[in-house]
């Protein structure tokens, strides 16, 4: 058996962090901007997104949501209607000031003292605020509920430790808002919403979740609950994949959000809002990426097959072109995962073999090279992405079926790896679960046994206020947190561990991005 020679230089099990760092820019996915803690998102990094967005989006409408847009300023006054929301957002706030520079004598420029705002101006960290605002005109009556919007934006919460899609001050987003007559209702949308995100992930991102509650101190600032996925990413640590929360009447009331109900009163609307942004695209980084790159599930793949002609700057080469042009052609009549194949016909100058290795850093599902001698035999040379080499030579796993047979079959094999990544992750998390601790002290013991350990799950008596701030510090010395309490699992039957009271539920424990 040869030994494997990797496209990276830092594996994952030396040093995850430095890893996941040359990932994003070996797939030449983004780069760091000239602005502390923002990005600039690469075509093939940004096209991941698109796919995610144009996915999710299609399941957004299909509930009913309408998508519109919302200002990117948002006046102060706004948050201060809602005090636990400002206070949950206070310290991440961005804000404007004045509206005009002048020279300030030294070549440089400055605020103009006489264009100070009337009132300061948040950029947006959310909209709850300024959408309520909105629904408080648009909802009269019961016949105007339920009011169901979406948008897809920026946002920007200043997080003074960054890291790229994971974490940044600037970063993408949608965010649902909807209003409902009643408390049964917005509770519906909220578990509607939660479980189109547990769909999303895993149909379309091949990232396996677990959809729970979270626990009274992991609540959106203003919220009456909140649900989140939850993903383990390779290293053992939990990643918050998205979030949707019940506000019951608290915003509402803030915005004055009121309506004509059908006896003729008044009554508040019942709101919600969830979202998810470009920190999933990381989450698929942290999933699915070996030791060679990215590997992009074929759902949100830009181009799921990338057809690399062996150039050589000669007459013949035109022959070759066309032969690689009617098979890109014939693969692209083809569907698989309900939509047509998305493929690449690469004609940049340049050896094959290094153009091969820069779509293998990508992650491109399936890579399709073609030489002469190939076509002379009307065959191709076709490597999956993750299946990538033989083991026992330590080479490169290429098939060479016919050009035809090829044609029959990709639709196929992209189906297949979709579902083995997801197969493959579940696996591992599944396997980094643990359940069996039953003390504080085991816990600790567990996460400091490993580099990269994974969950425990544990049962506890839902303990709140001055109980639960002391189990959140008991985790923080551990740098653990709460994740969320999973659904449909068996009931509690045993001693809260960090209480010793009857534990009511169970809850993950983990160390999170």
């Amino acid at each position: 058996m040869s030994a494997i020679r990797h496209a990276l230089t830092t594996k994952r099990e030396d040093d995850f962090a430095a890893w996941y760092q040359e990932v994003i820019s070996a797939a030449d996915m983004a780069e760091e901007s000239g602005v502390r803690g923002c990005m600039v998102i690469k075509p093939w990094g940004y096209g991941i997104w698109e796919r995610m967005q144009r996915l999710l989006d299609d399941r957004i409408k299909a509930a009913g949501v309408q998508n519109a847009y919302f200002p990117l300023f948002i006046p102060l006054a706004n948050f201060e209607r809602e005090a636990s929301h400002v206070e949950g957002f206070a310290k991440e706030m961005a804000v404007v000031t004045h509206h005009r520079l002048i020279a300030d004598g030294r070549g440089g420029l400055k605020p103009d003292p006489d264009a100070k705002l009337e009132e300061p101006l948040v950029v947006r960290p959310t909209s709850e605020t300024i959408i309520g605002d909105a629904m408080s005109r648009w909802v009269q009556s019961w016949r105007d509920l339920p009011l169901m919007l979406n948008q897809w934006a920026n946002v920007v919460r200043w997080e003074m430790r960054t890291r790229m899609f994971l974490r940044t001050s600037e970063f993408l987003w949608q965010e649902g808002h909807t209003a409902h007559a009643d408390e049964a209702e917005a509770k519906a949308e909220t578990m509607r919403a939660l479980e189109m995100y547990r769909a999303f992930a895993e149909e379309d991102l091949s990232l396996p979740v677990i959809a729970g509650e979270k626990p009274e101190n992991e609540r959106f600032p203003g919220a009456v609950e909140t649900w989140s996925i939850e993903a383990m990413m390779q290293d053992g640590k939990a990643l918050q994949a998205g979030t949707s929360h019940y506000l019951g009447t608290n915003f509402a009331e803030a915005a004055n959000i009121r309506y004509q109900d059908k006896e003729g009163g008044q009554a508040l609307a019942h709101t919600t809002s969830w979202g998810v942004s470009t920190r999933m695209v990381g989450g698929v980084i942290m999933t699915h990426g070996d030791d060679d790159g990215l590997r992009v599930p074929p759902a949100i793949a830009p181009h799921q097959v990338v057809i690399l002609p062996m150039l050589r700057d000669k007459p013949e080469d035109q022959a070759l072109l066309d032969y690689c042009e009617g098979l890109r052609a014939a693969l692209a009549t083809q569907h698989t995962l309900d939509e047509p194949l998305r493929v690449l016909l690469d004609k940049r100058p340049g050896k094959a073999a290094a153009k091969r290795w820069d779509w293998v850093r990508k992650g491109a599902p399936i890579i399709i090279e073609v030489g002469a001698r190939d076509m002379e035999n009307g065959v191709v040379s076709l490597l999956r992405r993750d299946a990538l080499w033989n083991t026992d030579n330590g080479k490169p796993a290429f098939q060479t079926p016919t050009r035809e047979i090829a044609g029959q079959t990709v639709p196929s094999i992209l189906a297949d790896m979709q579902n083995a990544l997801l197969t493959g992750a579940r696996e591992r998390r599944d396997a980094n679960i643990v359940r069996d601790i039953d003390t504080m002290d085991g816990v600790a013991d567990f996460f400091g046994a490993s580099k990269y350990p994974g969950w425990v799950e544990v049962q506890w008596s839902k303990p709140t206020g001055a109980g639960l701030e002391k189990v959140v510090e008991q985790l923080k010395a551990h740098k653990l947190t709460l994740r969320n309490v999973p659904m449909n699992t068996p009931p509690a039957d045993g001693t809260c561990i960090f209480t010793g009271e009857p534990a009511v539920e169970r809850v993950y424990v983990a160390r999170a991005y």
